[in-house]
Protein backbone atom coordinates (compact mmCIF):
# COMPACT_ATOMS: atom_id res chain seq x y z
CA UNK A 1 0.00 0.00 0.00
CA UNK A 2 1.23 3.80 -0.47
CA UNK A 3 2.98 4.96 2.99
CA UNK A 4 4.92 1.97 3.18
CA UNK A 5 4.56 -1.68 5.39
CA UNK A 6 6.49 -3.98 6.71
CA UNK A 7 9.62 -3.96 4.28
CA UNK A 8 8.30 -1.47 2.20
CA UNK A 9 11.62 1.31 2.51
CA UNK A 10 9.81 4.47 3.23
CA UNK A 11 9.64 7.60 0.72
CA UNK A 12 11.68 10.39 0.88
CA UNK A 13 10.87 12.79 2.91
CA UNK A 14 9.48 16.54 1.32
CA UNK A 15 8.33 18.88 3.55
CA UNK A 16 9.80 22.34 3.94
CA UNK A 17 8.03 24.68 6.26
CA UNK A 18 7.33 27.95 4.97
CA UNK A 19 5.28 30.88 6.25
CA UNK A 20 2.03 30.21 4.70
CA UNK A 21 2.41 26.76 6.56
CA UNK A 22 2.94 28.64 9.43
CA UNK A 23 -0.07 30.82 9.39
CA UNK A 24 -2.17 27.70 9.14
CA UNK A 25 -0.24 25.82 12.26
CA UNK A 26 -1.05 28.91 14.31
CA UNK A 27 -4.52 29.16 13.56
CA UNK A 28 -4.97 25.62 14.44
CA UNK A 29 -2.81 24.44 17.56
CA UNK A 30 -5.84 25.71 19.74
CA UNK A 31 -8.33 23.31 18.64
CA UNK A 32 -8.01 20.48 20.10
CA UNK A 33 -7.01 17.77 18.10
CA UNK A 34 -4.68 14.78 18.07
CA UNK A 35 -2.00 14.17 16.26
CA UNK A 36 -3.39 12.40 13.54
CA UNK A 37 -5.95 15.13 13.09
CA UNK A 38 -3.58 17.61 13.51
CA UNK A 39 -1.29 16.33 10.68
CA UNK A 40 -4.51 15.78 8.42
CA UNK A 41 -5.03 19.61 8.78
CA UNK A 42 -2.22 19.64 6.07
CA UNK A 43 -1.97 15.99 5.35
CA UNK A 44 -1.82 16.86 1.50
CA UNK A 45 1.08 19.19 1.90
CA UNK A 46 4.53 17.47 1.14
CA UNK A 47 5.26 13.87 0.89
CA UNK A 48 6.48 10.87 3.21
CA UNK A 49 5.81 11.40 6.60
CA UNK A 50 2.53 9.91 8.67
CA UNK A 51 -0.08 12.78 9.89
CA UNK A 52 1.59 12.13 13.22
CA UNK A 53 4.90 12.84 11.86
CA UNK A 54 4.04 15.60 10.26
CA UNK A 55 1.95 16.88 13.78
CA UNK A 56 5.29 16.46 15.42
CA UNK A 57 7.35 18.47 12.97
CA UNK A 58 4.52 21.18 12.68
CA UNK A 59 4.33 21.20 16.67
CA UNK A 60 7.68 23.27 16.88
CA UNK A 61 8.60 25.39 13.97
CA UNK A 62 10.96 28.03 14.62
CA UNK A 63 9.77 30.09 17.83
CA UNK A 64 5.74 28.13 17.92
CA UNK A 65 5.49 26.18 21.55
CA UNK A 66 4.37 22.42 20.82
CA UNK A 67 0.48 22.13 20.19
CA UNK A 68 -1.50 21.41 23.29
CA UNK A 69 -2.01 17.44 24.01
CA UNK A 70 -5.67 16.24 24.21
CA UNK A 71 -6.96 13.16 25.67
CA UNK A 72 -10.27 13.08 23.43
CA UNK A 73 -9.86 14.57 20.25
CA UNK A 74 -12.31 17.65 19.45
CA UNK A 75 -12.75 15.92 15.90
CA UNK A 76 -11.94 12.07 15.22
CA UNK A 77 -13.15 11.77 18.63
CA UNK A 78 -10.75 8.84 19.40
CA UNK A 79 -11.58 7.50 15.50
CA UNK A 80 -7.89 6.88 15.44
CA UNK A 81 -6.84 5.55 18.58
CA UNK A 82 -8.08 1.45 18.27
CA UNK A 83 -6.07 0.46 15.42
CA UNK A 84 -5.48 -3.11 16.76
CA UNK A 85 -9.02 -3.73 17.76
CA UNK A 86 -9.83 -2.79 13.95
CA UNK A 87 -7.64 -5.53 12.82
CA UNK A 88 -9.01 -8.06 14.90
CA UNK A 89 -12.37 -7.41 13.85
CA UNK A 90 -10.90 -7.49 10.02
CA UNK A 91 -9.61 -10.79 10.93
CA UNK A 92 -12.89 -12.22 12.29
CA UNK A 93 -14.90 -10.83 9.20
CA UNK A 94 -12.61 -12.76 6.77
CA UNK A 95 -12.26 -16.37 9.12
CA UNK A 96 -13.24 -19.02 6.45
CA UNK A 97 -12.36 -16.73 3.48
CA UNK A 98 -9.82 -17.48 0.82
CA UNK A 99 -8.05 -13.99 -0.15
CA UNK A 100 -4.46 -12.53 -1.18
CA UNK A 101 -5.46 -9.13 -1.81
CA UNK A 102 -7.52 -6.55 -0.39
CA UNK A 103 -9.19 -3.04 0.09
CA UNK A 104 -9.76 -0.90 2.73
CA UNK A 105 -12.78 1.70 3.28
CA UNK A 106 -14.76 3.21 6.46
CA UNK A 107 -17.95 4.68 7.15
CA UNK A 108 -17.48 7.83 9.71
CA UNK A 109 -20.43 10.11 11.04
CA UNK A 110 -21.30 12.87 8.67
CA UNK A 111 -21.04 15.42 11.39
CA UNK A 112 -17.43 14.62 11.72
CA UNK A 113 -16.88 14.78 7.88
CA UNK A 114 -18.59 17.61 7.85
CA UNK A 115 -16.51 19.25 11.19
CA UNK A 116 -13.03 18.52 9.37
CA UNK A 117 -14.08 20.59 6.27
CA UNK A 118 -15.10 23.61 8.80
CA UNK A 119 -11.62 23.48 10.48
CA UNK A 120 -9.99 23.04 6.94
CA UNK A 121 -12.35 26.60 6.08
CA UNK A 122 -10.78 28.61 9.51
CA UNK A 123 -7.91 27.65 9.84
CA UNK A 124 -7.23 28.47 5.75
CA UNK A 125 -6.05 25.18 4.69
CA UNK A 126 -5.66 24.38 1.56
CA UNK A 127 -4.03 20.57 1.97
CA UNK A 128 -6.49 19.31 4.28
CA UNK A 129 -6.45 15.19 3.67
CA UNK A 130 -10.21 13.54 4.77
CA UNK A 131 -10.53 11.56 7.85
CA UNK A 132 -11.63 8.63 5.68
CA UNK A 133 -8.55 8.71 3.08
CA UNK A 134 -6.06 8.58 6.29
CA UNK A 135 -8.12 6.11 8.21
CA UNK A 136 -7.97 3.61 5.18
CA UNK A 137 -4.09 4.05 4.33
CA UNK A 138 -3.56 3.37 8.25
CA UNK A 139 -5.84 0.62 8.84
CA UNK A 140 -4.53 -1.13 5.38
CA UNK A 141 -0.52 -0.51 6.48
CA UNK A 142 -1.61 -2.70 9.95
CA UNK A 143 -3.28 -5.50 8.08
CA UNK A 144 -0.49 -5.69 5.90
CA UNK A 145 1.37 -6.20 8.68
CA UNK A 146 -0.87 -8.23 10.57
CA UNK A 147 -1.75 -10.88 7.61
CA UNK A 148 1.27 -10.50 5.48
CA UNK A 149 -1.87 -9.89 2.30
CA UNK A 150 -1.79 -7.47 -0.19
CA UNK A 151 -3.31 -4.55 0.01
CA UNK A 152 -3.96 -1.51 -2.33
CA UNK A 153 -6.51 0.40 -4.43
CA UNK A 154 -6.98 -1.46 -7.36
CA UNK A 155 -9.31 -4.53 -7.71
CA UNK A 156 -8.77 -6.39 -4.83
CA UNK A 157 -9.96 -9.86 -3.57
CA UNK A 158 -11.94 -8.60 -0.53
CA UNK A 159 -13.03 -5.03 0.58
CA UNK A 160 -13.58 -4.31 4.14
CA UNK A 161 -15.38 -1.18 4.86
CA UNK A 162 -14.68 -0.50 9.35
CA UNK A 163 -17.71 1.19 10.47
CA UNK A 164 -16.71 3.26 13.00
CA UNK A 165 -20.07 4.49 14.05
CA UNK A 166 -21.94 1.35 15.12
CA UNK A 167 -17.81 -0.80 15.72
CA UNK A 168 -18.08 -3.16 13.26
CA UNK A 169 -16.55 -5.03 10.29
CA UNK A 170 -18.24 -5.45 6.65
CA UNK A 171 -16.22 -7.39 4.19
CA UNK A 172 -17.52 -7.77 0.33
CA UNK A 173 -16.04 -10.47 -1.62
CA UNK A 174 -15.52 -9.94 -5.05
CA UNK A 175 -16.37 -12.07 -8.13
CA UNK A 176 -14.11 -14.77 -9.47
CA UNK A 177 -15.17 -15.54 -13.16
CA UNK A 178 -14.69 -19.07 -15.32
CA UNK A 179 -14.87 -18.53 -18.94
CA UNK A 180 -15.31 -21.60 -21.67
CA UNK A 181 -17.45 -22.58 -24.81
CA UNK A 182 -20.52 -24.62 -23.74
CA UNK A 183 -22.43 -27.78 -26.46
CA UNK A 184 -25.98 -27.93 -25.63
CA UNK A 185 -27.32 -31.35 -26.45
CA UNK A 186 -30.65 -31.27 -25.02
CA UNK A 187 -33.86 -29.30 -26.63
CA UNK A 188 -35.71 -29.01 -23.33
CA UNK A 189 -33.64 -26.41 -21.51
CA UNK A 190 -32.79 -23.11 -21.26
CA UNK A 191 -29.35 -21.55 -21.19
CA UNK A 192 -30.08 -19.33 -17.71
CA UNK A 193 -32.21 -20.52 -14.94
CA UNK A 194 -35.62 -19.48 -15.84
CA UNK A 195 -38.46 -17.94 -13.07
CA UNK A 196 -41.59 -19.11 -13.00
CA UNK A 197 -44.04 -16.68 -14.49
CA UNK A 198 -46.94 -16.87 -11.72
CA UNK A 199 -44.63 -16.68 -8.65
CA UNK A 200 -41.17 -14.58 -10.30
CA UNK A 201 -39.30 -17.37 -8.23
CA UNK A 202 -41.01 -17.33 -4.77
CA UNK A 203 -42.76 -21.38 -5.79
CA UNK A 204 -46.37 -21.68 -6.18
CA UNK A 205 -48.74 -24.70 -7.46
CA UNK A 206 -47.57 -23.87 -11.19
CA UNK A 207 -44.00 -24.52 -10.69
CA UNK A 208 -44.67 -27.26 -7.57
CA UNK A 209 -42.53 -25.02 -5.40
CA UNK A 210 -38.98 -24.70 -7.30
CA UNK A 211 -39.78 -21.13 -8.14
CA UNK A 212 -38.09 -22.07 -11.73
CA UNK A 213 -40.47 -22.55 -15.45
CA UNK A 214 -37.89 -25.83 -16.14
CA UNK A 215 -35.95 -28.24 -13.71
CA UNK A 216 -32.48 -26.58 -15.00
CA UNK A 217 -30.90 -24.80 -17.23
CA UNK A 218 -27.11 -24.47 -19.24
CA UNK A 219 -26.34 -21.98 -16.26
CA UNK A 220 -27.09 -24.13 -13.42
CA UNK A 221 -25.93 -27.69 -15.04
CA UNK A 222 -22.48 -25.86 -15.41
CA UNK A 223 -22.95 -23.74 -11.79
CA UNK A 224 -23.28 -26.62 -9.76
CA UNK A 225 -19.84 -28.53 -9.49
CA UNK A 226 -18.07 -24.99 -9.37
CA UNK A 227 -20.07 -23.53 -6.50
CA UNK A 228 -19.36 -26.49 -4.62
CA UNK A 229 -15.80 -26.03 -4.59
CA UNK A 230 -15.73 -22.22 -4.40
CA UNK A 231 -18.75 -22.36 -2.12
CA UNK A 232 -20.42 -19.29 -3.78
CA UNK A 233 -23.60 -17.64 -2.99
CA UNK A 234 -24.85 -17.99 -6.66
CA UNK A 235 -23.95 -17.50 -10.25
CA UNK A 236 -24.31 -15.20 -13.13
CA UNK A 237 -24.40 -16.67 -16.34
CA UNK A 238 -23.23 -14.45 -19.54
CA UNK A 239 -23.52 -16.09 -22.96
CA UNK A 240 -22.39 -14.73 -26.43
CA UNK A 241 -26.13 -14.19 -27.43
CA UNK A 242 -28.25 -17.38 -26.96
CA UNK A 243 -30.35 -20.27 -28.45
CA UNK A 244 -33.80 -20.86 -28.22
CA UNK A 245 -34.54 -23.58 -25.72
CA UNK A 246 -35.78 -26.46 -28.25
CA UNK A 247 -32.31 -25.38 -30.27
CA UNK A 248 -29.33 -27.48 -29.69
CA UNK A 249 -25.86 -25.59 -29.72
CA UNK A 250 -23.27 -27.70 -31.61
CA UNK A 251 -19.71 -27.61 -33.34
CA UNK A 252 -17.72 -25.86 -30.88
CA UNK A 253 -19.62 -24.01 -28.76
CA UNK A 254 -21.14 -20.97 -27.88
CA UNK A 255 -18.63 -18.45 -25.66
CA UNK A 256 -20.07 -18.18 -21.82
CA UNK A 257 -18.55 -16.09 -18.50
CA UNK A 258 -19.51 -17.18 -15.19
CA UNK A 259 -19.43 -15.25 -12.77
CA UNK A 260 -19.11 -16.57 -9.13
CA UNK A 261 -20.68 -14.31 -6.53
CA UNK A 262 -19.19 -14.28 -3.14
CA UNK A 263 -17.11 -17.24 -3.38
CA UNK A 264 -14.87 -18.14 0.01
CA UNK A 265 -12.30 -20.24 -1.92
CA UNK A 266 -10.93 -18.26 -5.14
CA UNK A 267 -8.52 -21.34 -6.05
CA UNK A 268 -9.91 -23.57 -9.13
CA UNK A 269 -8.67 -26.56 -10.59
CA UNK A 270 -10.45 -25.53 -14.32
CA UNK A 271 -9.92 -28.84 -15.87
CA UNK A 272 -10.85 -30.92 -13.05
CA UNK A 273 -14.05 -28.57 -12.57
CA UNK A 274 -14.69 -29.23 -16.75
CA UNK A 275 -14.25 -32.94 -16.14
CA UNK A 276 -16.72 -32.82 -13.20
CA UNK A 277 -19.53 -30.62 -15.18
CA UNK A 278 -19.30 -33.34 -18.59
CA UNK A 279 -19.75 -36.09 -15.48
CA UNK A 280 -23.04 -34.45 -13.42
CA UNK A 281 -24.38 -32.98 -16.72
CA UNK A 282 -24.56 -36.39 -18.05
CA UNK A 283 -24.80 -35.45 -22.16
CA UNK A 284 -27.02 -32.70 -21.45
CA UNK A 285 -24.53 -30.08 -21.65
CA UNK A 286 -20.65 -30.31 -22.31
CA UNK A 287 -17.85 -27.42 -21.48
CA UNK A 288 -14.56 -27.09 -23.76
CA UNK A 289 -11.71 -24.79 -22.80
CA UNK A 290 -12.68 -23.71 -18.85
CA UNK A 291 -10.59 -21.10 -17.52
CA UNK A 292 -10.20 -18.68 -14.93
CA UNK A 293 -11.55 -15.64 -16.67
CA UNK A 294 -11.70 -11.49 -15.41
CA UNK A 295 -14.30 -9.11 -15.03
CA UNK A 296 -13.64 -7.64 -18.45
CA UNK A 297 -14.65 -11.01 -20.36
CA UNK A 298 -17.77 -10.12 -19.67
CA UNK A 299 -18.17 -6.86 -21.79
CA UNK A 300 -16.30 -9.03 -24.47
CA UNK A 301 -18.87 -11.74 -24.51
CA UNK A 302 -21.99 -9.75 -24.43
CA UNK A 303 -20.60 -7.17 -26.57
CA UNK A 304 -19.57 -9.39 -29.39
CA UNK A 305 -22.24 -9.66 -32.44
CA UNK A 306 -20.60 -12.66 -34.44
CA UNK A 307 -22.55 -14.28 -37.43
CA UNK A 308 -23.82 -17.73 -36.62
CA UNK A 309 -24.25 -20.47 -38.84
CA UNK A 310 -27.55 -23.08 -38.51
CA UNK A 311 -29.05 -26.41 -39.61
CA UNK A 312 -32.54 -25.97 -39.71
CA UNK A 313 -34.72 -28.94 -40.84
CA UNK A 314 -37.87 -27.09 -42.18
CA UNK A 315 -41.99 -29.01 -42.83
CA UNK A 316 -43.03 -28.49 -46.07
CA UNK A 317 -43.07 -29.43 -49.59
CA UNK A 318 -41.82 -27.54 -52.54
CA UNK A 319 -39.93 -28.76 -55.61
CA UNK A 320 -35.78 -28.65 -55.31
CA UNK A 321 -35.46 -25.96 -58.04
CA UNK A 322 -37.86 -23.29 -56.51
CA UNK A 323 -36.32 -23.97 -53.33
CA UNK A 324 -32.76 -23.01 -54.73
CA UNK A 325 -34.04 -20.31 -56.05
CA UNK A 326 -35.74 -18.92 -53.32
CA UNK A 327 -32.61 -19.21 -51.44
CA UNK A 328 -30.78 -18.06 -54.03
CA UNK A 329 -32.73 -14.93 -53.90
CA UNK A 330 -32.85 -14.95 -50.20
CA UNK A 331 -28.62 -14.40 -49.69
CA UNK A 332 -27.48 -10.86 -49.01
CA UNK A 333 -31.31 -9.24 -49.03
CA UNK A 334 -32.10 -6.98 -46.32
CA UNK A 335 -34.92 -9.04 -44.11
CA UNK A 336 -37.11 -6.66 -42.26
CA UNK A 337 -38.20 -8.68 -38.94
CA UNK A 338 -40.36 -7.48 -36.57
CA UNK A 339 -39.65 -8.08 -33.11
CA UNK A 340 -40.97 -12.15 -32.81
CA UNK A 341 -44.64 -12.37 -31.57
CA UNK A 342 -43.27 -15.46 -28.96
CA UNK A 343 -40.67 -12.79 -27.49
CA UNK A 344 -43.13 -9.43 -28.16
CA UNK A 345 -43.98 -9.81 -24.08
CA UNK A 346 -40.27 -9.46 -23.13
CA UNK A 347 -38.58 -7.33 -26.18
CA UNK A 348 -39.50 -4.15 -27.35
CA UNK A 349 -41.49 -3.95 -30.07
CA UNK A 350 -39.60 -2.88 -33.24
CA UNK A 351 -38.18 -3.76 -36.78
CA UNK A 352 -34.35 -4.71 -37.15
CA UNK A 353 -32.66 -5.53 -40.20
CA UNK A 354 -30.99 -8.58 -40.88
CA UNK A 355 -29.19 -10.51 -43.39
CA UNK A 356 -28.50 -14.18 -44.89
CA UNK A 357 -24.97 -14.14 -45.72
CA UNK A 358 -25.24 -17.95 -47.09
CA UNK A 359 -27.74 -20.52 -47.22
CA UNK A 360 -26.98 -24.12 -48.48
CA UNK A 361 -29.99 -26.85 -49.06
CA UNK A 362 -28.28 -29.49 -48.30
CA UNK A 363 -31.22 -32.65 -47.78
CA UNK A 364 -35.17 -32.79 -49.49
CA UNK A 365 -36.88 -35.45 -47.94
CA UNK A 366 -40.67 -35.92 -48.29
CA UNK A 367 -42.50 -33.46 -46.10
CA UNK A 368 -39.61 -31.60 -45.38
CA UNK A 369 -35.98 -30.24 -46.56
CA UNK A 370 -32.59 -29.40 -44.77
CA UNK A 371 -30.78 -25.94 -44.47
CA UNK A 372 -27.40 -25.18 -43.54
CA UNK A 373 -26.80 -20.58 -43.90
CA UNK A 374 -24.89 -18.47 -41.94
CA UNK A 375 -26.73 -15.18 -40.61
CA UNK A 376 -25.69 -12.28 -39.60
CA UNK A 377 -26.05 -11.66 -35.37
CA UNK A 378 -29.82 -10.87 -34.13
CA UNK A 379 -30.92 -12.84 -37.11
CA UNK A 380 -34.79 -14.85 -36.30
CA UNK A 381 -33.71 -17.83 -38.32
CA UNK A 382 -37.75 -19.51 -37.30
CA UNK A 383 -39.35 -16.03 -38.46
CA UNK A 384 -37.33 -15.92 -41.45
CA UNK A 385 -38.52 -19.32 -42.04
CA UNK A 386 -42.11 -19.52 -41.51
CA UNK A 387 -42.63 -15.52 -41.86
CA UNK A 388 -44.41 -14.83 -38.37
CA UNK A 389 -47.61 -13.89 -40.08
CA UNK A 390 -46.18 -11.19 -41.97
CA UNK A 391 -43.88 -9.85 -38.86
CA UNK A 392 -40.48 -10.69 -41.13
CA UNK A 393 -40.45 -10.01 -44.84
CA UNK A 394 -39.39 -11.25 -46.93
CA UNK A 395 -39.63 -14.43 -45.67
CA UNK A 396 -38.79 -18.28 -47.31
CA UNK A 397 -42.55 -19.41 -46.77
CA UNK A 398 -43.64 -15.83 -48.93
CA UNK A 399 -40.78 -16.66 -51.32
CA UNK A 400 -42.22 -20.44 -52.33
CA UNK A 401 -45.98 -19.26 -51.79
CA UNK A 402 -46.86 -21.79 -49.51
CA UNK A 403 -46.99 -22.59 -45.58
CA UNK A 404 -43.70 -23.77 -43.64
CA UNK A 405 -43.01 -24.12 -40.21
CA UNK A 406 -39.48 -25.27 -38.31
CA UNK A 407 -39.27 -29.16 -37.31
CA UNK A 408 -35.74 -28.92 -35.34
CA UNK A 409 -32.73 -25.86 -35.65
CA UNK A 410 -29.34 -26.63 -34.32
CA UNK A 411 -26.63 -23.44 -34.10
CA UNK A 412 -23.69 -25.16 -35.61
CA UNK A 413 -21.07 -22.47 -35.23
CA UNK A 414 -20.42 -18.91 -33.41
CA UNK A 415 -17.97 -17.19 -35.86
CA UNK A 416 -16.32 -15.26 -32.94
CA UNK A 417 -12.93 -16.06 -34.26
CA UNK A 418 -13.24 -13.82 -37.26
CA UNK A 419 -14.13 -10.37 -35.50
Amino acid sequence: MKGGGEGVPPSPVDFAIDAELLKVVDHGRDLGLCAECFGRVVGRYGHGLTNPERAERLAVPGSLPPFPPTATCALCRGGFDRWSTWVDRIERAADGIEWSTFSCGCRWDPEILAHEELIWSKVGSQWGESARSAFNRELGKRVEARTGKIGGSGPADVVFVADLMVGRVEVTIRPIYLSGRYVKLDRTIPQTRWPCRSCHGRGCTRCEGTGKMYPTSVEELIAAPILAVTEGRGTRFHGMGREDIDARMLGDGRPFVLEILTPRRRTVDPAALQAEIQRTAEGRVEVRGLAVGAAADVARVKEARPSKSYRVVVRGEAPRDKINEALKLAVDRAIAQRTPTRVAHRRSDRVRTRRIVAVDLVAVDPGRFTLELRAEAGTYIKEWVEGDGGRTEPSLAHSLGRPLSVESLDVIAIHDAEM
